[in-house]
This record gives C-alpha cells, sequence and structure tokens, in this order.
C-alpha cells in the first residue's frame, strides 16, 4: 500500500477507451487516476444495491463456505 492509504493497480484498457478517459479528466481539470476512482466507486455502490448481485455474492460465499468445510474435514 501507498504511503498516502492507496493501494496501486494495473489496469489495461483499449486504447479507444483509454483516450476518452483522458480526455474527461483534461475537460475536468482533474487526473485520470481520479476520474478512475470516482467511476470505480460508482460501479462498485451500484452493485452492492443490485438484487441480482447481492444473489451472486450469496452463492459465491456459499460454494466458499462448502469448499472450506470440505477442506477441513480432510484432516
Amino acid at each position: 500500500m501507498a504511503a498516502d492509504g492507496t493501494k496501486n493497480i494495473l489496469l489495461r484498457l483499449e486504447p479507444e477507451l483509454a483516450e476518452r478517459l483522458r480526455t474527461v479528466a483534461s475537460v475536468e481539470g482533474r487526473s485520470v487516476s481520479d476520474v478512475a476512482r470516482e467511476a470505480i466507486a460508482a460501479l462498485v455502490d451500484q452493485r452492492r444495491q443490485d438484487v441480482r448481485f447481492s444473489r451472486l455474492l450469496e452463492e459465491n460465499l456459499a460454494r466458499h463456505e462448502e469448499s472450506l468445510r470440505a477442506l477441513r474435514s480432510d484432516d
């Protein structure tokens, strides 16, 4: 983690999308990282309120719990 409490993540974008992102950042006088953080935060918030996503999350949690139980029972 960086000294400022953030974590660096490598993000690969198609050239056209990267250029559009740079354009948005430039027009708004912001950094590309700031615009990307805002977009990612909005997506995460949207998913947290999405019933279908919540269902998928519950299914994944149940599957992982089953896997952990199976691993523990092999002792």
